[in-house]
C-alpha cells in the first residue's frame, strides 16, 4: 500500500499511532438491474419473464477501483468527489455491507454507518425508535433511558407538536437525519461512518453536531464523512480522501485537498462550457 501524508495537526511518525481502517487495494462492484422500461404492464413483463426462463440482464458498475489508505485514532476524515465517484459505496463496504471484489479492509470493532436513508421504523413513534436505534448501536436498556433525554434535546425533534411522540413517518427527512444522528452520537465508537447527515438541519445542529464530533474524536475514535459541502469538511475534517470515478485521486489535509478539487471541477466546468 502506497504511504500517506499525516494529517494535519499529527506529528507523530505512522508507527507511533493507532490505526483504526486500512484499506488495501480495494475494488467493489455492484450490479444494477434492469434497463429501459417496458410496455405492457407487469402482468405482461412476468410473462414475458417465465417464457424466457431467465433472469432480466443488469450492468455491472465497478464503483471502487484500488483504493488503499490508512485512518487512525482522532483522526476526523472527508470523502469528497463528484456524484458517482464511489465515495458511499467505499463506506458501505468498510462499514461491512458490501462484499469487496479484490482487496481487504481491516477495521477496528465494529463500524457504526449513519446515513440520511438508514434504517428506522417509520411506523413507530420517534421515543420507541430511540430505544430500537440505541439498542442497535450495542447500548443496554438502563443506558438509552439514561441518555433518552439528551438524545431527544440534541435532535431537536421536540420542539414543535411533541414531535417525539409522533410515528417517524410524519417526519421531514431532516427531522429524521437529525435523530439518526443523535441516536449514532450518543456513544463512543471506534469508527463512525456518516453519509450525508450533517447536510440537514439549521446550523445551531450543525454547530453541535461538529461539537459532538471532535468529542467523539477525543475518545480516541475515528470518524469518516462524506458531505457535497465542501464548508464542512474543512470546518470538521483535518484530513480528505478525493475519489474520482472510483479512484483514489489525493489523500492530504482537507484544506488543500479540498482547494484542488475545486479549482479542478472549475477547470471541468469551464470546458464544459465552451
Amino acid at each position: 500500500m502506497s504511504p500517506h501524508p499525516r494529517p494535519a495537526g499529527t506529528s507523530a511518525p505512522d508507527g507511533e499511532r493507532t490505526p483504526t481502517v486500512v484499506v488495501d487495494g480495494v475494488h467493489v462492484s455492484y450490479t444494477v438491474q434492469g434497463g429501459r422500461p417496458a410496455r405492457g404492464g407487469a402482468t405482461a413483463a412476468l410473462g414475458r419473464l417465465l417464457s424466457r426462463g431467465t433472469r432480466p440482464g443488469g450492468r455491472t458498475v465497478h464503483a471502487v477501483r484500488g483504493v488503499g489508505f490508512a485512518a487512525y485514532r482522532g483522526e476526523a476524515i472527508g470523502l469528497i468527489g463528484s456524484n458517482g465517484s464511489g465515495k458511499s459505496t467505499l463506506l458501505k463496504a468498510v462499514a461491512g455491507l458490501l462484499p469487496v471484489d479484490r482487496g481487504q479492509i481491516w477495521t477496528q470493532g465494529r463500524p457504526a454507518l449513519l446515513g440520511v436513508n438508514a434504517a428506522l421504523m417509520g411506523d413507530l413513534t420517534g421515543e420507541r425508535n430511540v430505544i430500537l436505534g440505541g439498542l442497535a448501536m450495542g447500548m443496554t436498556r438502563a443506558e438509552i433511558d439514561a441518555r433518552y433525554d439528551d438524545i431527544v434535546e440534541f435532535s431537536g425533534i421536540n420542539e414543535k407538536d411533541d414531535a417525539v411522540s409522533r410515528p417517524m413517518r410524519t417526519y421531514s427527512s431532516g427531522m429524521g437525519a437529525r435523530l439518526r444522528f443523535s441516536i449514532a452520537a450518543a456513544k463512543s465508537h471506534d469508527v463512525l461512518l456518516i453519509d450525508e447527515a450533517l447536510s440537514t438541519g439549521d446550523a445551531a445542529f450543525r454547530r453541535r453536531s461538529r461539537e459532538r464530533i471532535d468529542e467523539l474524536r477525543a475518545e480516541a475514535g475515528t470518524v469518516f464523512l462524506v458531505s457535497h459541502s465542501h464548508s464542512t469538511i474543512t470546518e470538521t475534517c483535518d484530513r480528505a480522501l478525493w475519489l474520482e470515478a472510483g479512484t483514489l485521486r489525493r489523500d492530504g489535509p482537507a484544506a488543500e485537498v479540498v482547494a484542488e478539487y475545486e479549482e479542478f471541477t472549475g477547470k471541468a466546468g469551464q470546458k464544459r462550457g465552451k
